[in-house]
């Protein structure tokens, strides 16, 4: 512990910012007035007595003195290194300040008291670890520094309170840390304040050697990969030269081709902030090539290319007519939308309110009728690119709208994929089979094609992987569909509506005729003066050998018909030229397959006995031809009761239901014998049992049955009816006319029951159709019954069929 002893008067010299520490030797600048003054003053106070001059060293803090100073020898007083005045002065001890006195010379002078720092003898042994302790923390440090002159000193340095104050010579200390030490009067204290001092400094010493190791190991690996890279890009250029290329062939300049690019400008604005980011990534980062991937996509779309509609609209039409027959409606809309945009560029409304005139069609009807290929004819009508959207499967919202970039291996939706296909901004998009899209867990893509579809939204489309606005408002969107009820709501409401209900026989043999037979000519090799088919043949061939609303199985008739000619020509079989003739078909391809019900022999027939009537229904095929049968169980069996068959919907179930009650309250005055439904089972079944069926459509042929199941009449053969029924014998409107009635027109069927409130559908049937028909619309059951049902005289008595 350190004590008090004689008191002093000393002149004072202030240090600024600066502390010194007993034991050290340090020059000061004599040019400073008040070290000057001081310096003289003690010089004139040591000229009476014997010694050198002595001077008290105070820190000076910001203008306030420190509590403590070190009593200083002047040891020598001449010429700095640089040749300014100054003075050598050596700190002796510490002095605790007192109060200011009066002394000689302009200088400071206080009265102060010198401290005893005598270590104890002998020196305990907590100390002299402590020692060591820090002359090996001051040995590791004067090391790294090369100080090795300085390290020997050190060691040698045995008292404590030396040992202590010797940390004032270093450098990393602060001014407050100095003062600290300076303040702090126990020997064995201020020595384990220097300790710890030292050993934070060591710690922050090896902290900043590991992190300037790192980062000069980073460096390094970035200037050797920099020095190999520039080494890469000389031998690619070497290379270029050697094989005659340009360097501008590979060039990676993205910057460049963003702004020499013709890209809206907000694209432009996106592309280029994409640029900078790939200029700030390393070629490491995986993240370069997502961006030159995203770049590329955006430089390839034809942001600004557009073709010019072909506004002959004769010509238009003239083409349509010429790659499709029949069709009208499909080709009347096209003509209409040809019309209004040529209208619209005359006046210079081309963009509305930023939407361009684009449009949205959906084409629904069966399959074969030609909804594919009517898009290529529509695009080549308009003078369009066109390109084909298949949909059908699609169950990953991510293929219409795209994945995030943050997925690895994104990519754009298939709606930007088309347009970049197409090269233009105004193409015809064909969205095939949209009604067989599907959703799970990974979303609903019909959902997303809300907005596609939208002519409100589309010029603002914003896909997943670009993330920037596309303008779909120019384009011609026709999106075909086999069942439209297979199409959400929302998603057919934002689509004009063309439904395409199948081909008339004469439309069959036109196309067949003008299509079909010259493109199977070609693939079987053979030409139209070797081979001809007549009119009849194909009439029959349409009419007999294939049942279909398209076209798609008459076309494949013909392919086997040609197959079977060539092959015989080539066995030595038949001669050619050679022209096929309708007797001529059984000998080719064989027996027809689909006789109508009206050539057949009358015994034969389906409604050959009572019980069987001849309904129409609408499949995904188009319209077809529905039988249904009635019978009644033995009284004996006990089996009472409504019996149905053929694997019907809810809603087909509950038309038997109403037919069977209709007839029970109004049997008597149809003159039906009523009762045997009281007391026998009634069993109606709908042949081809695999195939579901449902709907209301039926309810009529159903009641026509049971009448004449009961009343022995046969239903006449040429009749065919569709109609729903409720139990007041009312005949209920229903849908599909169009494509029923063009099923019986192919089944050979002359005279068809529909419902009054079904009258203005027929607008809508071909009249070839109609004038084949004999169409009857009625409003209550009774009509039907007596249209539909023969005399109980004309074909056989009347007995009711009893169920085996």
């Amino acid at each position: 512990m350190a004590s008090t002893s004689a008191s002093l008067t000393l002149p004072v010299l202030p240090l600024d910012d600066e502390v010194v520490l007993p034991g050290m030797v340090v020059p000061l600048d004599l040019s400073d007035s008040e070290v000057r003054a001081a310096v003289e003053a003690a010089q004139a106070a040591a000229g009476s007595q014997a010694g050198k001059p002595r001077v008290l060293l105070v820190p000076r803090i910001d203008g306030t003195y420190a509590s403590t100073g070190v009593l200083g020898t002047v040891e020598q007083v001449g010429r700095l290194a640089d040749g300014d005045p100054g003075a050598l002065i050596r700190g002796r001890g510490r002095v605790r300040i007192g109060a200011g006195t009066t002394g000689p010379g302009a200088a400071l002078w206080v009265e102060g008291t010198q401290l005893d720092e005598t270590q104890p003898d002998p020196v305990p042994g907590h100390v002299q670890e402590l020692v060591k302790e820090y002359k090996a923390l001051a040995t590791s440090w004067l090391k790294k520094r090369g100080a090795w002159q300085v390290v020997d000193r050190v060691q040698a340095i045995d008292d404590v309170s030396a040992l202590a104050d010797n940390s004032g010579y270093s450098p990393f200390l602060t001014t407050a840390q100095k003062v600290e030490l300076l303040e702090t009067a126990d020997p064995v204290a201020r020595l384990k304040l220097a300790t710890q001092q030292l050993r934070d400094h060591l710690a922050e010493q090896d902290v900043a050697e590991t992190i300037a190791k790192d980062v000069q190991e980073g460096v390094d690996k970035q200037q050797r990969e920099f020095l190999l890279r520039r080494q890469l890009e000389a031998v690619r250029k070497e290379l270029r030269e050697l094989n005659g290329e340009t360097e501008g062939e590979e060039s990676d300049d993205y910057r460049a081709r963003v702004e020499a690019a013709d890209l809206p400008e907000k694209v432009r604005e996106a592309a280029l902030k994409e640029v900078d980011k790939l200029e700030r990534a390393s070629d490491a980062s995986p993240e370069g090539s997502w961006i030159r991937t995203w770049l590329d996509t955006v430089l390839e779309m034809p942001w600004n290319e557009r073709t010019e509609d072909a506004y002959d609209i004769q010509g238009a039409k003239a083409i349509l007519d010429a790659e499709h027959a029949g069709l009208t409606d499909v080709k009347e809309r096209i003509t209409e939308y040809l019309a209004v945009r040529k209208r619209r560029a005359d006046r210079g409304l081309g963009v509305v309110g930023g939407r361009r005139g684009g449009a949205v069609l959906a084409l629904v009807g069966p399959p074969g009728v030609g909804k594919t290929s009517l898009g290529e004819s529509v695009a080549h009508a308009m003078g369009r690119k066109f390109v084909r959207v298949a949909l059908g499967g699609v169950r990953d919202e991510a293929e219409i709208r795209g994945h995030r970039r943050t997925y690895v291996g994104a990519l754009p939706g298939r709606i930007v994929r088309a347009v970049k296909e197409a090269g233009s901004m105004n193409p015809v998009v064909l969205l095939d089979e949209i009604d067989k899209v599907g959703s799970d867990f990974r979303g609903d893509p019909a959902a997303a094609l809300l907005e596609v579809l939208d002519p409100a939204q589309n010029h603002t489309f914003r896909d997943h992987y670009l993330e920037v606005e596309l303008d779909l408002s120019d384009v011609v969107f026709l999106a075909t569909a086999n069942v439209l009820e297979a199409i959400p709501e929302a998603l057919a409401d934002r689509m004009d509506i063309v439904r395409l209900d199948g081909y008339t026989e004469d439309e069959k043999v036109v196309i067949a005729r003008d299509h079909l037979l010259p493109r199977q000519l070609e693939r079987s090799g053979l030409s139209k003066d070797e081979v001809t088919l007549d009119e009849a043949a194909l009439r029959k061939l349409a009419g007999e050998y294939t049942r279909e609303a398209g076209v798609r199985t008459l076309e494949r008739s013909i392919a086997r018909l040609l197959r079977k000619v060539a092959a015989q020509h080539e066995l030595g079989e038949r001669e050619l030229p050679f022209t096929v003739t309708a007797d001529a078909l059984r000998d080719l391809i064989g027996r027809p397959h689909h006789v109508p019900e009206s050539a057949q022999d009358p015994a034969e027939r389906r409604t050959a006995v009572p019980g069987v009537a001849t309904g129409l229904a609408v499949t995904g095929a188009g319209g077809d031809v529905l039988y249904v049968e009635a019978s009644l169980a033995d009284p004996e069996t006990g089996a009472a009761g409504l019996t149905l068959t053929g694997q019907l919907g809810d809603v087909m179930k509950e038309s038997a239901q109403i037919a069977l009650s209709f007839l029970r309250s109004h049997g008597a005055e149809l003159e039906l014998p009523v009762g045997d439904l009281k007391d026998r089972g009634v069993h109606i079944h709908f042949p081809a049992g695999a195939v579901p069926k449902d709907g209301p459509s039926a309810g009529i042929t159903m009641t026509t049955a049971l009448a004449s199941l009961l009343s022995g009449r046969l239903v006449r053969t040429d009749v065919a009816m569709t109609g729903e029924v409720s139990l007041t014998g009312r005949v209920l409107p229903i849908g599909g006319v169009k494509q029923k009635l063009l099923a019986a027109h192919r089944a050979g069927v002359t005279t068809v029951i529909i419902p009054k409130r079904n009258e203005p559908d027929l607008d809508d049937v071909p009249a070839e159709v109609l004038d084949t028909l004999d169409v009857h619309a009625v409003t209550d059951v009774r009509q039907v019954l007596e249209l539909a049902l023969a005399p109980a005289t004309s074909e056989a008595a009347p007995e009711v069929p009893v169920a085996a």
